[in-house]
């Protein structure tokens, strides 16, 4: 059989589009519902972070690859949680719930086996439920704290089968929890930063350029009684593309790099006997220590320079650092 392949091209296409158009209307039906239940939801939550307590998420199934991506978005943000598999909890699991917790199961009918099972003892141990239903008559929904009506017109399945629009929509709701919660937390990207140290992110609100300078032997630096030929050799000994001009006190005066000797060569200076302050750059760009390393990024990308030196509030001179520095902490 010959397969038309612009026509199944075009049904990918339209099956896509459809797709999405599903889901969309699934996901813009949600807002109707953040109302008092919601509210109420977000309170147990706060309550329980504030009391020092974790977050338990459960869901079963497709529902539990959700409840997963829900505990790691509350995590991530600053609100202790972890996900505990339901019928796990069944068979020794139960003893990761505490008294001090709030659980949050998710089941699209309200009626999913293994969560039922454990429903008595999370009961049992006093703990609020927040239950994500499609299904505000279920099991689940009716025992619950607080219950989320995340039930959809239908799935994006053309089978009407597969989790699709239900599952989108739950995931949003468990985002809408999140971050109304990080928001009451006063949550600030410095926070987020301490969670995802290894992240670009992280290193950006975390690096420090004391933590990435050069320092004692490995800084550029001559006297302002120095030749313009000395200056040049401690610039190469240390291969950052300038050299600092400090004063009989270590105060950073001026500045020498690569561009400074071609104007130096253009006006015929005589590099073996000419002083560095004749042709240095008087002052210069610097960065005061206990700056954060995005900041020195800033400053060279603003004035399109390659280098910074680094100097307390006298100006002292205390380290250097320069683009590729920055580039190997991945601040860039």
């Amino acid at each position: 059989m010959t397969i038309d392949t612009a026509l199944l091209q075009e049904n990918f296409i339209a099956q896509g589009k459809k797709v999405i158009e599903i889901e969309a209307q699934a996901v813009s039906a949600l807002s109707q519902r953040i109302s008092k239940e919601f509210a109420k939801a977000c309170g147990l939550l706060l309550n329980c972070v504030q009391s020092k307590g974790r977050i338990v998420v459960t869901g079963m199934g497709k529902s539990g690859h959700i409840s997963r991506k829900i505990a790691a978005t509350l995590a991530s943000t600053g609100s202790p949680a972890i996900f505990v598999h339901p019928a796990e909890a069944s068979h020794g699991d139960m003893g990761m719930i505490t008294e001090n917790d709030v659980v949050i199961a998710i089941s699209n009918s309200g009626e999913t086996e293994e969560i039922l099972t454990i429903l008595p003892l999370i009961k049992r141990l006093g703990v609020p439920l927040i239950t994500l239903t499609g299904n505000p008559r279920s099991t689940l929904a009716i025992c619950a704290s607080a219950n989320l009506d995340v039930s959809v017109e239908k799935e994006a399945c053309v089978l009407g089968l597969a989790p699709t629009s239900s599952t989108t929509a739950t995931l949003v709701m468990g985002d809408a929890l999140a971050i109304a919660l990080l928001d009451a937390r006063g949550f600030s990207a410095e926070d987020f930063a301490r969670s995802h140290p290894g992240g670009k992110l992280g290193r950006r609100l975390l690096l420090k350029v004391d933590d990435l300078m050069h320092t004692n032997e490995d800084i550029p630096v001559v006297s302002h009684t120095a030749t313009v030929k000395e200056a040049l050799i401690e610039m190469t000994r240390c291969r950052l593309g300038m050299t600092a001009i400090v004063d009989d006190n270590q105060a950073q005066i001026g500045l020498f790099t690569d561009g400074d000797l071609r104007r130096a060569f253009d006006r015929n200076i005589d590099i073996h006997t000419s002083p560095i302050t004749l042709v240095m750059t008087q002052g210069g760009k610097v960065i005061e220590k206990g700056l954060l390393a995005a900041e020195a990024l800033r400053i060279m990308e603003t004035y399109k320079i390659n280098g910074l030196f680094v100097v307390d509030k006298q100006r002292k001179l205390l380290g250097a650092l320069n683009m590729h520095d920055l580039l190997r902490a991945g601040v860039l």
